[in-house]
Parts: C-alpha cells; sequence; structure tokens
C-alpha cells in the first residue's frame, strides 16, 4: 500500500482573532452623533444668557410686587423702624432668593429641554444668565419701589406717619440663587435623562472572546 504523492491540503485554519485589532475602515462615522459646531454653541449660549438676564425684568417686578414692605416713621429729627421687632427685612431677601431660586429651576428646565446633550457653553449661559438677570432685577426693583431719598420721603409723610422703606437687599449672596439653582437642576437632569454614550464593548464592531466549548463529563 503506497501513499499518495500529492496529499490533500489541510483545512482552511482561520486565524485567531485578534482583540485589538482597529475596527473597520469607517466605523464609528455614522453611529455616533454629531453635536453642534463650536459656534453654534456660542451663539446657543449667548441667546441663553441674553433671554435669562431680560428675565430679570420678570424676577424684578415679582419682587416688588410681593417683597413685605418696611414701615418707617419719622419725629422730624430721626427715621426709624415702625416696627422695631418685624421680620419685614429678612422677609425682602427671602423673596427675592425664593423667586430667583423658581426661575433658576424653569430656566434649567427650558435648556434641557431643547438641548438634552449639555455641553461647557450652556454652563456658562447658565452661570451668566441668572447673575446678569438677578442684578437686572434687583436694580429694578429698587427702581419701581419707594424713593431711596428717605429724607425727603419722611419730610413729605409728615411727622409721626408711617412709610415705607426704599426696597433693599440686604443679603447679597441671593443675587446668586438663580444661577446656582439653575446649574444644579441641569447638572441633575443631564445626569438622569441625558444621552448616554455607546458602550463599546456592546458594539458589533467589536471583536467578541471566543468561547472555549466544554467536554461533557462521562
Amino acid at each position: 500500500m503506497t501513499a499518495p504523492l500529492n496529499p490533500p491540503p489541510p483545512p482552511h485554519h482561520q486565524p485567531p482573532h485578534d482583540a485589538w485589532q482597529a475596527p473597520p475602515a469607517g466605523y464609528g462615522l455614522g453611529h455616533q452623533e454629531d453635536g453642534p459646531g463650536m459656534k453654534t454653541e456660542l451663539r446657543e449660549a449667548a441667546v441663553i444668557a441674553v433671554a435669562m438676564a431680560v428675565g430679570g425684568l420678570l424676577l424684578g417686578v415679582l419682587w416688588w410686587w410681593l417683597a413685605p414692605h418696611v414701615p418707617l416713621v419719622s419725629d422730624d429729627t430721626t427715621v426709624y423702624l415702625a416696627d422695631t421687632e418685624g421680620e419685614q427685612a429678612i422677609g425682602v431677601d427671602g423673596t427675592f432668593t425664593l423667586l430667583a431660586l423658581g426661575l433658576g429651576l424653569v430656566s434649567a428646565l427650558v435648556v434641557f429641554l431643547l438641548r438634552r446633550g449639555g455641553g461647557i457653553a450652556l454652563v456658562v449661559a447658565l452661570t451668566v444668565g441668572g447673575v446678569l438677570g438677578s442684578l437686572v432685577a434687583w436694580r429694578l426693583g429698587i427702581w419701581l419701589g419707594p424713593t431711596q431719598d428717605v429724607v425727603a420721603h419722611a419730610k413729605e409723610a409728615g411727622k409721626g406717619v408711617t412709610f415705607d422703606a426704599p426696597l433693599e437687599l440686604g443679603a447679597k449672596g441671593a443675587l446668586l440663587a438663580w444661577s446656582l439653582s439653575a446649574l444644579l437642576v441641569h447638572l441633575g437632569l443631564t445626569a438622569l435623562f441625558g444621552p448616554r454614550d455607546p458602550d463599546p464593548f456592546e458594539s458589533p464592531y467589536y471583536p467578541q472572546t471566543p468561547q472555549t466549548p466544554q467536554t461533557p463529563q462521562a
């Protein structure tokens, strides 16, 4: 019995798959969501900051309308508080702070619904816009409120007649309430409902480690 001179070629053997090989050319170009360009982000951030600054007009009107009045009285020589134990001055600051926190929540919700992707530009816009809106509201409320010339107001009211003190913001830290509220709410919404980056290990192009077949035990 003789062996064949030309043995049959060995069966086709697949080379082991390199787990670190590069993905196919063009992979990821059609699977990644293209975000807006830098110019678009900056333009949107500017619009958000301006809109929040304009929204400060609403905050100023609401503050002037809802803030408690601080009563003053004069005896022709001195102007003093009519109610020394009253908490109206604290209520003025508290009203501004609560209104600013509420507007910060609304601002963050609107921005998130319009741009779920987030981004540094939006964070900066919420911060700057909140501060600008608070400054506008502060100055507008003072302008709408009673005159800042307390002496002239006391002379106009007369001796022993109660009149309203100028609208003042004693706690200047309240000017940051709008920005802080907007940033915290936007961060929470983005963390809970924002888009997620695709997991590369779940990609069909990512090589999977072959499973070694188990030999059944006798």
